[in-house]
């Protein structure tokens, strides 16, 4: 069995932090033979997603209410057909943005709004591009449900989070 190395980010959801860049230095000083059970008060999905495209899986399992462990394990050679992902998340096949939104200086909810109600003014196919000074969970959970595609990171300093949001009508139709 693989040896795991365990992370608890709970208290730090709960007070509000944003863990994010501790969960990263976890994961870049890890072993290569050594995983992370991350401790959570939500299914992190945000960063399942770039953890894969870093060459990690995951299994995820809700304890409680507010309450999940996810185990992420380095990629094996066996499971290396997942790796090949033709996902549309890859930012170099979108188009350019049609709209740049500057959102650093306002407090949640209102950059998540702003954002939502930009898309409702989009043509299938555009891109809109955000800064945002705060990882954008509970935006994320909403372009999902509205069937929106989005890639999205913390710039070097980790200070400001990135977002590429691509409108497809078609799927928030559905």
């Amino acid at each position: 069995m693989m040896p795991l190395r365990e992370l608890d980010v709970r208290q730090i959801l709960r007070e509000g932090g944003l863990p994010f860049q501790l969960i990263m230095d976890t994961i870049a000083s890890l072993e290569p033979d050594e995983g992370l059970r991350l401790l959570a008060i939500f299914e992190p999905l945000p960063l399942i997603r770039q953890l894969k495209q870093r060459g990690y899986i995951h299994t995820s399992r809700q304890i409680d209410d507010d309450d999940w462990e996810i185990v992420f394990t380095p990629e094996t050679a066996s499971s290396s057909e997942t790796q090949a992902d033709a996902s549309p998340a890859s930012a170099d096949i979108w188009p350019d943005p049609v709209w740049n939104m500057d959102l650093t200086d306002l407090t949640p909810p209102e950059p998540m709004e702003r954002i939502l109600a930009r898309l409702e003014t989009m043509k299938a196919g555009e891109v809109l591009f955000a800064l945002l000074s705060r990882e954008p969970v509970f935006l994320f959970n909403e372009l999902k449900l509205r069937g929106h595609e989005w890639v999205g990171n913390f710039d070097s300093t980790g200070s400001v989070f990135r977002i590429m949001i691509r409108f497809n009508p078609s799927e928030a139709a559905a």
